[in-house]
Order: C-alpha cells, then structure tokens, then sequence
C-alpha cells in the first residue's frame, strides 16, 4: 500500500507549475479561485468539490485541473486569496500598537466573512504570497516595536488566536441563526422568558443582566466591543512587557 501524501510537503506553493497538457485553459487562475470561493461562502468545504466548480465555470473541470490537481490545491489557493484581504500597515505608516490592532481586527473581519478558512488554518502549509506578505509585514512591525527572536513569534501568535478565537465563537453562532431562517434578535427575545426563570437561581448573573439591561439585546454591538476591550487589553500588556524595567 503506497504511503499517504505528506499535506505539508506537497503542498501547491512547494511545487513547480505543472507542464501544459495541450492548449491553454479558457479560464485564469484567479478566476477559478473566485468561484471557488463563493461556493465556500456559501455552502462551506463540504459543497465544494472540481465537478461543482467546473459546472459553476461553465467549463467542466478542464481547465481546473490544469491549475491544481485536487481540491486540497484549490482549498489552498483559496485560502492564500482571502488572505489578501488582511492588511497589515508597513513600518513607519503608524506606531506598532495601531499596527497590530489593524492586523488583528482585519484578521477577524476575513474570517467572519470567510469562517471555512478557521477549519483549514494549520491543515496544510500557508505559504502563498499573501500569507507570505502579513508576515514579512508582522514581522517588520513588531520587530520595530522591540520584539526579537522567539517573542516576537509568541506576540504574533497571542494576537492573530485572539483574532481566530473571537470569529470562530461568532461565526458558529451567525451560521445557526441563518439556518434557523430568524434573526439574531429576535432568537434572543425568545429566549428572554426563559433566561429570566434560570436567571432567578443565579444572583450573581441576574443581578448582571439586568445591569447590561437592552445591551443584551444588541449581541452584534455587544461582540464587537467586547472583541476591541480584549484586544486593547492584550496591546496593554505587550507594552507594559516590552517597558519592563529589565527589558
């Protein structure tokens, strides 16, 4: 029995372009990636597979397979292209904490809008261009603002989990809500009733709900100011360990 395909040594930015199989595709790169990721977005990793997409091309799978040879290729191009929507200012356009703020939120935006990508994160090798570009950048930026060798691996890290943490908890709860077919605010109204009847056996949380009162009816409000206190918070202590005294 042949031995499995190492997912990290073969992966799509490891190998040479393949050779021709005769005439040039009708359809770019770039073209097929796009569609690809629509149907992502729309039906996760489980609804995309070469049949579908060159059915949605409108061109078989011919010109896909000219590009990759599988969907672990293609789930590979597409995850380096919503990449490209996380940017990370360059050195000297700001000072490091505004910086890595930008770096951590766009993060969590693209995968809000992308949240199959958090289920691939780690799969398989990021080393196309973009990935490639963020981390130059991120590297560029922290090392600026002091950080070297290993911390400066740990502090990218602290904030790129806090980023992949928050949109994985919120992406979980967006996808269950549009399956029910109801929106977030009126699932929390529901609820209410029978919130208020557990809440009863809990004064600590009760005595907090009704201390946060209508907030808790905003949850999308709610998330986003929760996610900038924690990353001010994080920043705060990046700052006050690069400031310590023996530093």
């Amino acid at each position: 029995m042949p031995p499995k395909s190492d997912p990290f040594t073969s992966s799509v930015w490891l190998r040479p372009p393949r050779a021709s199989r005769g005439g040039a595709p009708t359809l770019s790169r770039e073209q097929i990636v796009r569609a690809a990721i629509e149907l992502l977005d729309t039906e996760g990793p489980t609804g995309l597979s070469m049949r579908r997409l060159g059915t949605r091309l409108g061109s078989g799978a011919t010109s896909v397979y000219w590009y990759v040879t599988n969907k672990d290729e293609l789930l590979e191009l597409a995850v380096d292209e919503v990449m490209g929507e996380v940017y990370v200012p360059e050195v000297g356009d700001t000072n490091w904490r505004i910086g890595a703020s930008v770096l951590t939120t766009t993060t969590r935006e693209m995968l809000l809008r992308h949240p199959w990508v958090i289920g691939l994160l780690g799969v398989r090798p990021n080393l196309g261009p973009n990935a490639m570009r963020i981390g130059e950048r991120t590297v560029a930026l922290l090392g600026g603002a002091g950080f070297t060798g290993l911390e400066l691996s740990h502090a990218s890290a602290l904030l790129t989990s806090y980023a992949i943490g928050s949109a994985t908890t919120i992406a979980a709860m967006v996808t269950t809500v549009r399956r029910s077919g109801r929106s977030l605010e009126e699932i929390v109204r529901n609820l209410e009733p029978q919130v208020e009847r557990i809440a009863r056996d809990h004064p600590h949380y009760d005595r907090w709900r009704q201390e946060v009162g209508s907030a808790a009816y905003e949850p999308e409000r709610v998330w986003d100011e929760s996610f900038t206190f924690g990353l001010e918070r994080l920043l705060d202590g990046l700052e006050t360990w690069l400031d310590r005294p023996d530093g």
